[in-house]
């Protein structure tokens, strides 16, 4: 399964939040099944987005998705954020 990893920088996780689950139906409607948010133990105002999806063009939809600056605004974002593109390779054990 294609995945979509995205490492943020925000300004306030609560605001970051709201913009992100407006993003919901958007994610769905092209291919997303949900992810997981991780927290930087070390940097908490970092946060990174793992998300599963039908296919790798959906995942880069919803990335170039909306206007950019705009987005970024809203959400408090403090720089660019880095977007990866994955492909499964295997599973590992414990």
């Amino acid at each position: 399964m294609p995945y979509l990893l995205a490492r943020h920088k925000v300004r306030d996780y609560a605001q970051w939040k709201a913009v992100f689950d407006e993003h919901a139906p958007r994610r769905k409607e092209l291919g997303s099944h949900g992810g997981i948010v991780l927290r930087n133990a070390r940097e908490p105002d970092e946060i990174l987005v793992l998300t599963e999806w039908d296919d790798l063009d959906g995942a880069r939809r919803f990335a170039e998705w909306g206007d950019p600056i705009e987005i970024r605004t809203r959400a408090g974002l403090t720089d660019r954020a880095d977007v990866w593109f994955l492909e499964k390779v295997t599973d590992v054990d414990a």
